[in-house]
């Protein structure tokens, strides 16, 4: 491994080497063998590596005495400045942590120290009749044009004003955003001290988590996003967070070849050439750099063998092979509007690696340049200790700069909650809907709309919900495995493909991890996705789309990028045991555990539509993400005391009555049965009916209970439990989730915390799996569980 001391040395020894150019050439003339890049383009090529180079030695000396927190070396990588040139400013890119180079590259592009790279002259024409139109679409914007759609739907094209600094001044620029996430500066424009991270929105560098492949579903679902955008859908008309993305812009994906065996980026490439196949274009370029980290030959096997995905291959060391091939690879992105993999072969120096360090990319520009005739061994020498002089005093001057100091600060871009907003939105969904959108929505149910169809089920409830939604704001997008062609595992989406068309209900890939990436994506992109799972159960498998990206897009960006999204799940048990464990989850725990993300779970048909539209409101209002728990064994559900009492089944509200009956994030719903002056009982989901079953049997034993739904499992409604606990201080909570690590520990915790003093105990589920059939009522909850447990709690 070659320590930075080490590579420092050797490269200001060979820099120095080089010696004069037989020849000079003049900076604007284009190189000899190099195609379209000129000197002047070699040069801030050379600039980027080595502005990148000195980035890492100065994270190592800032990390010497405790002052440089997290950095991943971009060493031997650098050669990716070449691919950030053939791209344009304006398209957006997720970088994964070696991206130094490109981030470097771009901050000069986007400010005007770089000319955009020329259009190749041979290009071949396009083959594809909508890719021609695009084509003739795209060729009418300016380079670093961006189209806005307001809320009637008009396009504007806008052109960005850009400010025109000299070249070492955008060097140094983006040198100053490296060095405050190094130091967890407050100041950095990306995370603001949070992480260290590449990401810029006025860079159009989308911040990404260092995890090995974790972004590139959220690159597919963007491709996928834009090419819709493109074609007419229009975003959500929420206050902000539609990102202008140009007409024709490519998605540009980095990772590296430890990515490509993990199962994000596995699921993402398998995505990505599906949809290819299917004939719906996804303008992706996964930039894949190679260092040989894995076996000799399998990454370009891999790669290769990506049906649906063009390859392309370049030695990265040679930044003028380099800008040539991602140059072609990147019209044809652009102008097909097809994925693309470009495999670059690069090198891996300091960190763990142990590359060759005679492959180091810098020297090969270096003797580019000089065998070129456009600079000599010494002043490139020179330029590389002017620039380590300037980083030097860039990165003393970021040490003094503020840290993050209080937990306000640090959680407020986590997931802000403006709930008066929130029931302004819904407030306006129902006048819309009531005025305007009357004529259209009585179309849209076929002149029968649901509050005219009587009491309503669970399902049914949800589904009219989500047409009302879809009404409401045409960027609304319902997607997942069979959703559209047959409604979904349990027919909750039935009808919405023939109500809406195609284009905003559509069928996807039976993974989970793709179905969330493709709503990152959306939502990035402006949209409002509402993704369904299958089941809970598969949604573990594909939590990191939650925790590591979909939750962390606002903590990691300031607030600049957002990627509001309403994820629907049928989950939690059913007591008859239908489908045994693969079927049959009760575990939110995982869920709960996520910082700022919402966990809904509506009980009843009444309360299933409101929630339904404040997780809408909220997404596209604070571009909030929600997971809304949708419990299966009440799908259908009619009764609650006797069969045929129709008392769980609830008429849809109209939409006058919709303001009046919001549910706000975190707020219960509390019945009360006989006195409810002696018992309550908090509980969620299944629970809720069982609970009041439980609370009639009570009440002809002359015990009179307050039964508290709690409906928002994330954040709780702790001022609710604090209330209904107090007022007859005695709680039984009843969770259907397992006893350790349910959500019964958070609701006794927020007793605690608050200090609660009466009496209080439990009624949870077994710490099991869910078998099959009737063994599943041995270890979950029951009626005769809770009426048991309140006779305990009551005889102490």
């Amino acid at each position: 491994m070659s320590t930075p001391h080490d590579l420092d040395d050797r490269l200001r020894a060979e820099l120095a080497a080089l010696g004069a150019p037989d020849q000079r050439r003049d900076l604007g003339e284009p190189l000899p063998d190099g195609g379209p890049l000129t000197g002047a383009q070699a040069l801030a090529l050379f600039d980027a590596q080595l502005t990148s180079r000195l980035l890492d030695l100065a994270g190592r000396w800032l990390s010497g005495f405790g002052e440089g927190y997290f950095t991943v070396e971009s060493a031997g990588h650098e050669g990716d400045a070449a691919v950030a040139a053939a791209l344009r400013p304006t398209d957006p890119a997720l970088l994964h942590a070696r991206s130094g180079a490109f981030y470097c590259l771009r901050a000069a592009q986007a400010a005007g120290a770089f000319p955009a790279a020329p259009t190749p002259p041979d290009r071949p024409p396009a083959t594809d009749a909508d890719a021609d139109a695009g084509e003739a679409e795209a060729g009418s914007l300016p380079v670093g044009a961006g189209i806005v759609v307001d809320a009637d739907g008009d396009a504007t094209v806008v052109v960005p004003d850009l400010p025109q600094p000299a070249p070492d001044d955008a060097f140094a620029a983006a040198a100053r955003d490296v060095l405050r996430g190094i130091v967890a500066s407050a100041e950095e424009p990306a995370a603001g001290g949070r992480a260290k991270v590449f990401g810029r929105a006025d860079l159009a560098v989308v911040p990404t988590t260092s995890a090995a492949g974790s972004h590139l579903p959220r690159a597919v679902g963007l491709g996928l996003a834009l090419e819709r955008l493109r074609r007419g859908a229009r975003p959500a008309d929420g206050e902000a967070g539609a990102a202008p993305w140009p007409a024709d812009a490519v998605v540009v994906c980095a990772f590296d070849d430890a990515a490509v065996d993990h199962a994000s980026a596995t699921a993402a490439l398998n995505t990505t050439g599906w949809y290819d196949h299917t004939g719906l274009r996804i303008p992706v370029l996964f930039v894949c750099a190679d260092s040989g980290a894995s076996a000799e030959g399998w990454v370009a096997a891999t790669l290769r063998a990506r049906p649906g995905i063009r390859y392309f291959a370049a030695d990265a060391t040679d930044v003028v092979a380099t800008h040539r091939v991602a140059a072609e690879a990147a019209e044809w992105v652009r102008r097909q509007r097809r994925p693309a993999v470009l495999h670059l072969s690069a090198v891996r120096l300091m960190a763990q690696g142990d590359g060759d360090a005679a492959r180091d990319p810098l020297l090969a520009t270096a003797r580019l340049l000089v065998t070129s005739g456009y600079a000599g061994g010494e002043e490139l020498l020179a330029r590389y200790d002017e620039r380590g002089w300037q980083l030097r005093r860039v990165a003393e001057e970021v040490l003094d700069e503020p840290k993050l100091a209080s937990p306000v600060e640090i959680v407020r871009e986590l997931a802000p909650r403006r709930p008066v907003r929130v029931s302004r939105a819904v407030a306006e969904a129902a006048e819309h809907a009531a005025g305007p959108g009357a004529g259209a929505r009585a179309e849209a149910f076929g002149g029968k709309p649901p509050e005219l169809t009587g009491p309503l089920t669970l399902a049914q409830s949800i589904n009219a919900a989500l047409a009302d939604g879809m009404l409401d704001h045409p960027g609304t997008a319902v997607f997942g495995h069979e959703v559209a062609a047959q409604g979904g595992v349990y027919g909750v989406t039935e009808g919405l493909r023939d109500r809406f068309g195609a284009a905003r209900v559509f069928d996807t890939l039976p993974d989970e991890t793709s179905i969330l990436g493709l709503g990152l994506g959306a939502g990035l992109a402006g949209l409002l996705p509402v993704p369904e799972i299958r089941h809970l159960t598969l949604l573990h498998g594909a939590e990191d789309q939650l925790r590591g990206e979909a939750a962390t897009m606002r903590f990691l960006s300031r607030g600049a990028f957002r990627n509001p999204m309403v994820v629907r799940v049928p989950g939690l048990a059913s007591p008859e045991g239908l489908g045994g464990h693969d079927r049959n989850d009760d575990s939110l725990g995982a869920l709960r555990d996520v910082p700022g993300l919402v966990v809904a779970v509506p009980a009843r048909p009444d309360d299933a539509a409101p929630m339904l539209r404040t997780c809408l409101a909220a997404a596209r209002v604070d571009g909030g993400v929600c997971v809304f728990v949708e419990p299966i064994a009440l799908y259908h559900v009619r009764d609650l005391y006797t069969d045929g009492d129709d008392e769980w089944a609830a008429e849809y509200a109209e939409p006058g009555a919709w303001a009046d009956r919001h549910v706000p994030i975190g707020r219960a719903r509390v019945y009360g049965i006989g006195s409810a002056e002696d018992l309550t009982i908090i509980t969620f989901g299944n629970g809720v009916r069982m609970s009041l079953r439980a609370a009639a049997t009570l009440a002809e034993e002359g015990v009179g209970s307050r039964v508290v739904d709690l409906r928002w499992l994330a954040p709780l409604p702790v001022a609710d439990i604090i209330r209904e606990s107090s007022a007859t201080g005695r709680v039984l909570v009843v969770d259907e989730t397992r006893r350790t690590g349910g959500v019964g520990e958070g609701v006794l915790s927020a007793l605690v915390d608050t200090g609660y003093v009466g009496a209080a105990r439990r009624v949870a589920a077994l710490d099991s799996f869910v078998p099959l059939g009737p063994a599943a009522r041995q270890v979950l909850v029951s009626a005769e569980a809770i009426t048991q447990g309140a006779r305990t709690l009551l005889a102490r």
